[in-house]
């Protein structure tokens, strides 16, 4: 790897564009050659993941009016296809119908280090991007591969939360790269397109705080829209906010650590195997990852507990992160409140160990509906629950070593009689260092799971064949990645929501 300083620099200077860090992000992109074998297979495993969680979110709210959106605007050309519809439609309006699908449940996968993501967030746009063009299986898992080896660099060398700005910033520059990768641009063209993209999807993170909307379902989609934007007006020639990283004006010195920021960056060497993808990790639970440890902890404790009625209090000791973003240091009242949006309960970790404690188990609709979250014995339990931060945990949760970093915490549940029950969890089950990592019969069997009554058996076998042979599809084949659903739930959903502009 190659250590890169990414510092802000006065206009004066006149920075090379060849030192300029938009550049050398383009050029990891569009110098990635023959791929690592166990990159491709993990490319494909979270082709199937985003498949899965898509289809399962297709007749709620935020994901049809996105999908209405989206078929607005079909295609003269060849155009991409959006999930539980016929239609062919702009490849920027696919990767915003289907981007929402992927993101709605939260339920994709993950990378945490210095800021946190969800790399998958790339892959709507890129196969948007592969259909349109006539692009093959091989193309596409290029893309990917070079898209999550920006995302999980940018993510590991450079914050955003602390600052306050939304994790969309780090997406919008990955999928410009992956898609450069994809379409062999010269690295000129994916340069300019970085800069476009860094510059117009940089936003606040009260995206992801108070009360939640279903705007963080469709932020990632904007990103991966903006960024399929930013690529088609570079390839026209078109140049950019320069230098959009170290400028004076620029990104580092007015939304991170200002005039005085200087960030490190590993980026890989020319012909160093892409592996970043196999860093990152997916979830068994529809909830926030941090929550994932904490899901199959409360399950592991149930046991342990006794009538829950006697629990006096619930102390989870955890990150820095986990506290302050999605437990009761952010001091959101809302996340302790039962009328709270979806969006807002699967980002409180005091809701979900509550209702994993009682329930023993967790489900993608049941554990968030409304009913379930004004169940009194809940109410009263979720509001015995709070979160601290210990600085072992957050240690943990940074630790430079994949092996060893730690994303749950420990719980400490006092009883009405003094007595203590208390148990810790360093990494989710599904975690590749978790009890039951995550393989491709897994994947396989999730994509079933949440398939199951609106993707046919048979739908669903064809789909896991064409997602099984991506290296070798020609570019027709690419639509067998979208299964074919129930279109009359589909079209009943769509045809219930008020109409907008298009």
């Amino acid at each position: 790897m190659i250590e890169h300083h990414v510092r802000v620099r006065p206009s004066a200077d006149r920075l090379p564009r060849e030192d300029q860090f938009a550049w050398k992000l383009a050029a990891v992109a569009t110098s990635t050659g023959e791929l690592d074998a166990d990159s491709v297979t993990m490319a494909v495993n979270r082709v199937i993941d985003n498949a899965a969680v898509a289809v399962a979110s297709l007749l709620r709210r935020p994901v049809a009016v996105a999908r209405a959106q989206a078929t607005a605007h079909r295609a003269t050309t060849p155009g991409a296809s959006v999930f539980g519809s016929p239609a062919r439609v702009s490849p920027e309006w696919a990767a915003w119908a289907n981007g929402t699908a992927v993101r709605e449940l939260d339920f994709h996968d993950t990378y945490l280090a210095a800021d946190y993501s969800h790399p998958g967030d790339n892959i709507p746009p890129l196969l948007a991007v592969a259909q349109h063009t006539g692009r093959t299986g091989a193309d596409l898992l290029r893309g990917i591969v070079a898209a999550y080896e920006i995302h999980v660099a940018l993510v590991k060398g450079i914050c955003l939360h602390q600052h306050r700005i939304d994790h969309v910033a780090h997406l919008s520059a990955a999928t410009a790269c992956g898609l450069g990768a994809l379409l062999r641009l010269p690295t000129e063209t994916v340069y300019q397109a970085v800069q476009q993209a860094v510059h117009t999807t940089t936003a606040t993170r009260q995206s992801r705080k108070g009360e939640i909307s279903s705007w963080k379902a469709y932020a990632p989609a904007f990103a991966g829209k903006a960024a399929i934007e930013a690529v088609d007006r570079a390839m026209r020639g078109e140049t950019s906010p320069s230098p959009i990283y170290e400028g004076e004006d620029g990104f580092l010195a007015w939304m991170l650590d200002g005039p005085q920021a200087d960030y490190t960056v590993l980026l890989p060497e020319p012909g160093e195997p892409r592996r970043a993808i196999l860093d990152t990790y997916t979830k068994e639970h529809s909830a926030e990852y941090q929550a994932q440890a904490i899901i199959d902890l409360a399950r592991r404790l149930r046991e342990k507990t006794g009538p829950l009625e006697k629990v006096r209090s619930v102390v989870l000791h955890t990150s820095h992160h986990t506290h302050h973003v999605i437990g009761s240091g952010a001091n959101d009242p809302q996340k302790y409140d039962p009328a709270a949006s979806r969006e807002t309960l699967d980002h409180s970790v005091p809701y979900i160990f509550a209702v994993a404690l009682q329930d023993g188990t967790w489900h993608h609709e049941r554990s968030y509906a409304p009913e379930r979250a004004r169940h009194p014995e809940t109410v009263e339990l979720w509001r015995r629950i709070t979160t601290v931060e210990d600085p072992e945990w957050t240690r943990r949760y940074h630790d430079p070593d994949p092996d060893r970093r730690a994303f749950g915490g420990r719980a400490v549940i006092t009883l009405e009689d003094g007595s203590v029950v208390e148990d810790e969890l360093a990494v989710a089950d599904a975690h590749p260092a978790g009890a039951r990592p995550f393989d491709r019969p897994a994947y396989a069997e999730k994509f079933r799971t949440l398939s199951e009554g609106i993707v046919t058996d048979a739908g669903q076998d064809r789909f896991l064949a064409a997602a099984d042979h991506l290296p070798e599809l020609t570019a027709p084949d690419l639509d067998g990645l979208f299964p074919a659903v129930d279109t009359e739930a589909v079209a009943a959903c769509d045809a219930a929501l008020p109409k907008g502009l298009f």
